[in-house]
Parts: structure tokens; sequence; C-alpha cells
């Protein structure tokens, strides 16, 4: 029920947001404009919404070639159709699922059933997995805040913005800072039994110690989650060049304001960061790079939508994919129960 009724929440606020963005009439014949042209204004450089597939096509790469680091590491080894199978499910629920975790969930559980024997490392490669990615964001985020801070704080509403996204940063930061500490310090004993996210807790602890271990691999990952979240940055830059040709935005000044879209669109406010991604471009955009605001919002939907079609293959992966260990189809609540049930009993193991 809670779930039920945060997920409407979020579709309330979805659909409020692009109305707020797409409702004026005159701005959805500019936004028509902008994509089929007429005789004076060019239409849309399709060379480029494809340069922007294949640099998605670059993430997709580079996220598998983490999750393919992540399971060495844990001893676990799977042909490569099947590690490319489970991360592509992953890709699709993460979009199609409300939440954007409903992935995990179904590439833990798949994963418990190719190896069954490996469900310690089953859970922290998925755990990892996230955790790395998220490393790698607030570093390349602090770095672009530090060389481009005077250009992203020129307009009040973009200095609202970025404060925002400073706050946000904190507290990823002193959250990773709190769980490095209580890992380093063996100081989950400590923590009351009923402590909110206690068994998160203890997964990360293990997934710290054995990925510490194995530094190497660890550095291998971290350097493949940059390759991924640049890509994923070229990807809308692609885009905005196809709608703005000659006077496009600069790589260096795009770049720059990808850290605070993406920070918003992740937030759990809305589907898939629907609506908040347009509004966040439109602000910055036009504000920063003098891009028309109805271009700015097209420039959002359209690398979202390219990022939709590039993890829809996931979905025939999924329908095509025969797990070894698990019979038939299972819900997807019950594959959420499994998942969580491990969860359980690795945190008790490692207590």
């Amino acid at each position: 029920m809670k779930k039920t009724i945060i997920t409407l929440l979020q579709l309330i606020v979805t659909l409020a947001v692009l109305y707020w963005v797409f409702h004026d009439p005159a701005k959805r014949a500019q936004m028509s404009l902008a994509i089929f042209g007429d005789a004076t204004h060019p239409r849309v450089d399709y060379r480029w919404i494809f340069a922007g597939v294949l640099s998605y096509i670059l993430v997709e790469i580079a996220a598998l070639c983490r999750w393919q680091i992540l399971l060495k590491v844990q001893q676990i080894h799977l042909s490569i159709p099947r590690v490319a199978g489970l991360f592509f499910i992953g890709m699709f629920f993460n979009q199609f699922l409300p939440g954007g975790t409903g992935g995990d969930i179904m590439k833990t559980y798949l994963l418990l059933k190719e190896a069954p024997t490996k469900k310690m490392g089953a859970v922290l490669a998925v755990v990892f997995d996230r955790l790395v990615g998220l490393v790698a964001l607030i570093m390349i985020t602090g770095t672009l805040i530090a060389l481009r801070y005077q250009f992203l704080s020129r307009t009040p509403e973009t200095r609202q913005l970025l404060l925002g996204l400073l706050v946000i940063f904190g507290s990823a930061v002193v959250g990773l800072l709190t769980t490095f500490i209580i890992s380093g310090f063996n100081l989950l004993h400590l923590l009351p039994h009923k402590f909110p996210g206690r068994e998160k807790l203890i997964e990360l602890s293990a997934a710290y110690h054995l990925y510490a271990r194995h530094w190497i691999a660890t550095l291998a990952a971290f350097a493949t989650s940059v390759v991924a979240h640049l890509a994923t940055f070229l990807t809308f830059f692609c885009v905005a060049q196809a709608f703005t040709k000659s006077a496009g935005v600069g790589l260096i000044d795009f770049f720059s304001i990808m850290p605070i879209e993406r920070t918003v669109s992740s937030l759990p406010i809305s589907l898939a960061g629907i609506g908040w991604r347009e509004k966040v471009l439109q602000i910055l955009l036009s504000q920063l790079c003098h891009i028309d605001e109805n271009v700015a919002a097209l420039i959002g939907s359209m690398s979202f939508l390219i990022i939709l079609i590039c993890c829809v293959p996931g979905g025939l992966v999924y329908f095509l994919y025969k797990p070894s260990g698990a019979v038939g189809r299972v819900k997807f609540r019950d594959m959420e129960r499994e998942v969580a049930t491990v969860e359980h009993e690795i945190g008790e193991k490692e207590e």
C-alpha cells in the first residue's frame, strides 16, 4: 500500500510538471517547428541524434564492463551472454519500473538463481555496482563544480539549483564517509538492531572490505563508471547539437550543467525524472547558454527518449532469458521478498 501511494504521488507530480512545461500551445508550436522545421527553419539534425544513440550505447558498454568486473571479484563466472542478459534486464526494469531500483531487484534475483552457492556475492555485486557508480558521479560533480562555480551561479535561478545540488552533494558525501567510518572501525555492532538501514550498512561494510582487497579491480570498475557518466553527458550534448546547430552550446559548459540535471532527475519525486529533467534544462540552458527554453525542454525529452530506446531491448531479453535455477515466471513481489530474505541472512551472518 505504501509503495502504491508513493507511485501515485510520483505520477501526479510527473503529470503536473509536464503540464507546467508543455501546456502553452504557442510553445508547443515552437517545439514542433524545432523538430520538423519549415521553409525558413531547418529541422532537427538527425545525424546528431544518431550520434547520441551511439553515445548511450557506449554508456551501456562501459556499465556492462563494470558489471563483469564486479562479478569476477565475487568469483561468479557466467558466460558473456548471461552476464549481458542480466545487465540489460536490469537496465530495462530500472527505467520502466517506478522507483528506479526495480532493475536491481530483478538482477539480484536472477543472479541468485544463476549462482545459488554465491548468494552473498550476488547481493554484494549489485550493491557495489550502484555504489561505485555513485562515487564516480560524486567525483565528477565535485570537479565540475570547483572548476565552473562562477559560470553555474551566474543567475539567481541557476544559483538556487546549484545550491540544491550542493546540499544533495554534501549529504551524499557525508553519507558515504559515515559508512566508511562505520565499516573501517567495525562499529556496526554498536548500532541497535532496529536501526534504520542497518542491514544495508552491513552489506556496504562487507562490500567495502571485499572490494578494498581487490583494489585493482575496484579502480577498473571506477574508471568504467567515469566513462559511463561522461558518455551519458555526451548523449545529451549530441541532442543539444541536433537542435541548436552552429549556435550550439560548448562542450565544457554543457558538461558542467549535466550534474545538476542528473541529480534532480534521479530524485524520487517524479517517475524517472520526467518533467523535472525538462524544467531544469529549460532554466540552465536558457540562462547560461542562451538556448531557447522550448528547445531546452526538447533536449531533455529527446535525450530521455534515447535512453528509453536503448534500454528497451532488455525487455525482450527478459522474456527470452531462462535462469539456470528458476522454474517458470515469478511475480515481482515474490522476487523482492526472496532478495530481502537473502539480505537479512547476510546481515545476520556478518554480525
